[in-house]
C-alpha cells in the first residue's frame, strides 16, 4: 500500500507524536516531586530546565551538522533569525500555558483542550486567507466540538473542572495554532535544526520573563537533572527532529493523521502512570476528535 519511504515517515511521525503525548504526564510527575529544598517544583523551574537543556542539545546538533556537511548547509539570514525567534515566542507561550493548565486539570483533559488547534487552525486560515472553509472542514470542526464535550465529560457533569485550567488549556491551543501556522511558512530554505534552534531562542526569552515574574522561591537547580533532561528529550529534542524528518515522506495529510496519536498516547499515559479516571464516554469523545482529524486531512490530501 505504501512505499518504504512513506512507511519510514509514518514511523518517525508516530514516534515523534507519541513523545509529545508522554510529555504532560512527566510534567505532572515533576510537580509532585520534592526538590532538595523540600519544595515542590514550580512550572517556571520545569519550563526553564526544558528550554535550557533543549537549546544546548540542539546547538550541539547544529554544530555537528555544520561540520559534517560543511558548505552544504544554508546559513540563516538576519531576517530569518528575527522571524523564527518571533515565531518561537508562541512556542514558549504554549509550554507556559499548557504546563500551567495541567496544574489545575487532569492531563487527559488538558490534551483534549490542546487539540482544539483543529478548529482554531481552520478559523485562523479562514481569517488570514479571507476564504470560507469547506463543508468537510466545517463538519470536522463540528465533530471536534462534540467530541470535546464528551471527552471533558461536561455533559455528565461528574467531573468538576477548574476554570483556570480550562482557560489556560485553550490559550495553549491558541498559541500552538499560531506556532504551527507560522512555522510552516517561515524560513523554509534553512535546515530544520537551525529553525528549531532559533525558535527555541525566541521561546526562552518569554520563558525567562515568565520565570522572573512568577518564581517566588529560590530556583531549584536540581530540576535540571531530576526532570529537566527527561522533559527536554520528550518535549524539545526528540519530537521536532522526528516530525521534521517524517513529514517530508508522509505529506501533510497523512502526517497530520498519524500525528494525532499524541492524543490517545497522552490519555493512556495519564491513565496508567497518574491513575486518572477516564470514562467510556471520554474515550468515545477522543475517538470522535481523531475521526475529525482523519476526515479533514483525507479531504485535504485529495485536493
Amino acid at each position: 500500500m505504501f512505499g518504504n519511504k512513506v512507511l519510514k515517515g509514518v514511523l518517525l511521525v508516530a514516534l515523534g507524536a507519541s513523545s509529545y503525548g508522554m510529555l504532560a504526564t512527566f510534567v505532572k510527575l515533576a510537580y509532585s516531586d520534592v526538590s532538595s529544598q523540600g519544595l515542590h517544583y514550580t512550572p517556571a523551574e520545569v519550563i526553564v530546565a526544558q528550554f535550557v537543556i533543549g537549546i544546548f542539545v540542539v546547538l550541539l546538533l547544529n554544530f555537528f551538522q555544520k561540520n559534517r556537511k560543511k558548505n552544504q548547509v544554508v546559513k540563516a539570514s538576519a531576517t530569518d533569525i528575527k522571524k523564527l525567534m518571533l515565531v518561537g515566542t508562541s512556542t514558549g507561550l504554549t509550554s507556559i500555558f499548557y504546563y500551567l493548565a495541567v496544574k489545575y486539570i487532569p492531563v487527559s483533559i488538558g490534551i483534549v483542550l490542546l487539540m482544539q488547534t483543529v478548529w482554531m487552525g481552520v478559523l485562523l486560515e479562514a481569517i488570514l486567507e479571507k476564504k470560507s472553509p469547506s463543508k468537510i472542514k466545517l463538519f470536522s470542526v463540528f465533530i471536534v466540538l462534540i467530541g470535546t464535550l464528551l471527552a471533558t465529560n461536561v455533559i455528565a457533569n461528574t467531573v468538576t473542572l477548574d476554570w483556570r485550567g480550562i482557560v489556560l488549556g485553550l490559550l495553549a491551543a491558541a498559541s500552538f495554532t499560531t506556532t504551527m501556522f507560522a512555522a510552516n511558512k517561515v524560513a523554509l530554505s534553512i535546515s530544520s535544526l537551525q529553525r528549531s534552534l532559533y525558535m527555541l531562542l525566541g521561546g526562552i526569552v518569554v520563558v525567562f520573563i515568565f520565570a522572573f515574574l512568577t518564581q517566588k522561591t529560590p530556583f531549584n537547580f536540581d530540576i535540571f537533572y531530576r526532570w529537566g533532561i527527561l522533559i527536554a528529550l520528550f518535549g524539545t529534542i526528540i519530537p521536532p527532529i522526528l516530525l521534521n524528518s517524517g513529514f517530508p515522506h508522509t505529506g501533510i495529510g497523512l502526517g497530520s493523521i498519524v500525528a494525532s496519536l499524541e492524543l490517545p498516547v497522552s490519555v493512556t499515559m495519564a491513565y496508567f502512570l497518574l491513575h486518572e479516571e477516564v470514562l467510556f464516554i471520554q474515550w468515545f469523545g477522543i475517538l470522535l476528535i481523531l475521526t475529525a482529524i482523519v476526515i479533514m486531512n483525507l479531504n485535504f490530501k485529495k485536493k
